[in-house]
């Protein structure tokens, strides 16, 4: 085991004696282990899902008025003072929503918001507050403050249902926040299949050190990315469920659905590349709404444009998302997608996805 999984079973072990460990398992509880749930590679067609139907607005427009025009549809309930939990990227990663937009954002709708973040769990660019720090400013966040919520201590935050945690390790200044909104650069991921709001909340908002592992890594184990697949899926949403049930009301979606590599934007100028369509932003006070919402104009691509995707998705079982936070009770699979382009008329994920372009890498942001 090399130094740096050896630091991370440690403090697993220490916090499994602390009663933290698991999200506070009880020794009868550890001994009595979950079963994940399946199929967490099957697509289900939406004339297949049941329940009420939520709203998710939709914009081809990709640029700073796009995104503060499907803002504005889902903004009513933030107040306060307000984070917005943005996946800020590793050093020059190409993918990131642009600076401007969010700056333009920033300064229209939420003139006091902070930018809120946590250490990673990997080595690398941001896995110290120092090395994050810099990263920042290599990347461009420097024209508002960004919060590490980690920098200075951990909390938990019950998760209510959770079959594989009771609480989550969160970063502490989580709590100084009275609002989220959550902007999500939508993409593949090598581990989760898919990264959503439901993926940037729950690793995004989880400490470095103990959040992620529990999520990430079974105690002892050599490898720290060992847990995967629906198990994987079901631990990664319960952290996502922790952190939106502590804002109730006051926390708000936009995914941006541009320059999605099947790579996450952890993984930098690494990242595989873009080879699917551009699509437009959506937005939403439904988390599994809009995740959903975007898998189903994934899907509604044409195969060549999709195949891509929906390889990385179903190989990885990240459909498992969808369908677990719906157990969890945490939004509805089905959804009125609301066309902002054309007078606010409803539309179908495959007309979302119609007449798409093939992707062009910009030449510079």
């Amino acid at each position: 085991m090399n130094l740096r999984n050896y630091l991370g079973a440690m403090m697993l072990c220490a916090a499994v004696a602390t009663g933290c460990g698991g999200g506070g398992n009880s020794a009868e509880e550890a001994e009595q282990k979950p079963v994940a749930g399946t199929d967490g590679n099957k697509y289900v067609p939406y004339e297949e899902r049941t329940g009420e139907e939520s709203v998710v607005y939709f914009t081809r427009d990709l640029s700073a008025a796009g995104l503060i025009k499907a803002y504005e549809q889902v903004c009513d309930s933030i107040t306060g003072k307000v984070g917005v939990k943005l996946h800020t990227g590793e050093q020059n990663g190409p993918n990131i929503i642009p600076r401007e937009w969010v700056k333009a954002l920033l300064e229209k709708d939420l003139k006091d918001a902070t930018i809120i973040e946590t250490n990673t769990y990997y080595e690398g660019d941001r896995y110290t507050t120092e090395q994050h720090r810099k990263t920042l400013e290599v990347n461009g966040w420097t024209f508002c403050p960004v919060d590490i919520m980690d920098e200075e201590d951990t909390v938990t935050i019950p998760v209510n249902g959770g079959k594989w945690f009771k609480k989550m390790s969160v970063g502490s200044h989580l709590l100084n926040y009275e609002s989220m909104v959550v902007l999500t650069h939508f993409k593949g991921h090598t581990q989760g299949g898919f990264g959503g709001s439901n993926k940037n909340i729950g690793i995004g908002c989880a400490d470095g050190r103990v959040g992620k592992a529990w999520i990430h890594t079974t105690p002892g184990s050599d490898d720290m990315w060992d847990i995967k697949e629906e198990e994987f899926m079901e631990r990664m949403t319960e952290s996502t469920k922790a952190t939106i049930d502590h804002f109730g009301k006051h926390v708000t979606y936009v995914n941006v659905m541009r320059n999605m590599s099947v790579s996450c934007d952890c993984e930098g100028v690494a990242a595989e590349p873009v080879v699917t369509p551009n699509v437009g932003i959506l937005s939403s006070k439904d988390i599994l709404a809009i995740d959903q919402a975007c898998v189903d104009i994934i899907y509604a691509m044409t195969a060549e444009e999709h195949a891509a995707m929906v390889e990385r998705m179903e190989t990885r079982h990240g459909l498992r998302q969808l369908s677990y936070m719906k157990e969890l009770g945490m939004g509805n699979n089905r959804y009125k997608l609301i066309d902002l382009d054309n007078g606010g008329k409803e539309i179908t994920a495959a007309e979302a996805a119609k007449d798409l372009k093939p992707f062009v890498q910009p030449a510079s942001e």
